[in-house]
């Protein structure tokens, strides 16, 4: 059962509470912590990107640079340089944004969001090449072009290139085999538990340097930005903390870990995004990181009345 993990607190009275589960493991891989149903499966959503992104290179694509491997793991915000890199990699193998089969949809940032739509409504500004995930169908495509697969379906779960995401996936968690679900961009997605995911996230932190696990990680930490945007919960995070590689996923998703392998994953229950960053940055205190101002401003969101500060969200005290 899921516990008490994150509470509102405005005007001094307790508004109310998010519920979840969540596990940090120490660097031998056992937990340190665990609340909640750790070991029942969950959908990681985007949490699982750096898992399809080490299938991608394991399967013989290759970005030309770092920025361009984390264009590949991301949920990127659909600012200018998101969309470039976006198009640059289509662009290489001479694809084209209709060959992209995630759903149209405006940038995550509001001053992208603004320009799309500056004298357009909704349906005529979305674009497929604006969808947070637009940068891991591009790479998707790649590496069908590369194994002669087929280009129109690839989101398939008996696609081929799917088949080896849910394979790869499989063999770096360790999950046992069970049903997929459908992700927002239209892929499957492979449901893990908490422990392993946590266990994956150290994996790919501790990995031998070059390997596809270690490059995606290195990618990560070097383009924090890239695989989110600007003001973005995990290039906030890694900034305050290096070293760290992490990942959110939607509804209440996130996990990453530390270079010795010291890792944690957790699921808000209610998916809502205000318990996130002061339940990470107390995951990380309890980790033992170095606490910074960086930390504390992100521990302690405001809850505001008025426009002035009536209240904040943090992690239930004690509850790590």
């Amino acid at each position: 059962m899921s516990v008490e993990l994150v509470e509102v607190v405005r005007s001094g009275f307790r508004e109310c509470v998010h519920r979840g589960s969540l596990v940090i493991l120490d660097p031998d891989g056992e937990p340190a912590v665990a609340l909640g149903e750790v070991h029942l499966p969950v959908f990681p959503r985007s949490t699982n990107k750096p898992m399809q992104a080490v299938t991608l290179l394991r399967n013989g694509f290759e970005p030309i640079d770092e920025a361009e491997l984390a264009i590949a793991t991301a949920s990127h915000y659909g600012e200018p340089d998101h969309v470039a890199l976006v198009r640059r990699l289509l662009d290489r193998f001479d694809l084209t944004e209709k060959h992209l089969e995630c759903p149209p949809d405006l940038p995550v940032d509001e001053a992208a969001r603004a320009a799309a739509l500056a004298g357009r409504d909704r349906a005529e500004a979305a674009r497929r090449i604006y969808m947070n995930c637009s940068g891991k169908h591009a790479a998707m495509l790649a590496t069908c072009l590369l194994n002669g697969w087929p280009t129109e379906g690839y989101p398939d779960a008996a696609h081929p290139l799917q088949q080896a995401v849910t394979a790869t996936i499989a063999d770096i968690t360790g999950e046992p085999e069970t049903d997929l679900g459908i992700d927002g961009c239209g892929l499957p997605i492979v449901p893990v538990s908490l422990v392993n995911l946590a266990r994956a996230y150290a994996t790919f932190a501790t990995a031998a340097p070059g390997s596809p696990e270690r490059r995606v990680a290195d990618a990560i930490r070097a383009h924090p930005r890239v695989i989110s945007g600007t003001d973005g919960p995990d290039l906030l995070t890694m900034r305050a903390t290096p070293g760290l590689v992490c990942k959110m996923g939607a509804d209440g998703l996130h996990a990453g870990a530390l270079p010795d392998g010291r890792a944690f994953a957790y699921k808000i229950d209610d998916g809502h995004d205000r318990a996130r960053m002061p339940l990470t940055q107390a995951i990380l205190q309890r980790m033992g990181v170095r606490w910074t101002d960086r930390h504390a401003a992100l521990a302690a969101p405001a809850v505001l009345g008025g426009g002035a500060r009536v209240g904040i969200v943090r992690a239930i005290p004690g509850v790590l």
